[in-house]
């Protein structure tokens, strides 16, 4: 989900309270603060050679002891208004932090109305090599010997 869609979500039901949905089935805590929203670029270089950029959009969500607090869709709008410049573009995907119990990123794939909630769920990331043609070659297969 981009940011611009995560945006026109909220937009679309501004009174609704905001929750996000673990990749593991549970949802956060309603009193969650919304803390950051980020522009995140990480420039790196591939295990064949390859240099990359990776842009997102990131927002990191925190909850404290205040169980009162309540960001809802009306609130998140305002929160991310303030970072639409830093942020540069909505066309980026967006991104979740939120600690699992350790700080822990997710992809951000859609979103549900379930009464007076807006939902947004989260998927999991995984590590994968980014260039599998230079760091396993077709004819090293397993068990012959070549890796």
């Amino acid at each position: 989900m981009t940011l611009a869609a995560f945006s026109q979500a909220l937009a679309a039901n501004p009174s609704l309270g905001l929750r996000f949905r673990l990749p593991t089935g549970p949802l956060t805590p309603i009193h969650l603060h919304l803390t950051e929203v980020a522009r995140v670029e990480k420039r790196l270089i591939d295990c064949g050679g390859t240099v990359r950029t990776d842009v997102s959009a990131r927002l990191q969500l925190w909850a404290s002891d205040d169980t009162d607090h309540r960001v809802g869709c009306a609130k998140a709008l305002q929160v991310i208004g303030r970072g639409a410049e830093l942020v540069g573009s909505t066309a980026l995907p967006l991104e979740v932090e939120y600690d699992l119990p350790f700080l822990t990123v997710f992809p951000v794939l859609g979103s549900v109305v379930e009464g007076d909630q807006r939902i947004f769920l989260l998927g999991a990331r995984h590590a994968d090599c980014l260039a599998p043609d230079v760091c396993v070659p077709k004819a090293c297969k397993p068990g012959s010997g070549c890796c």
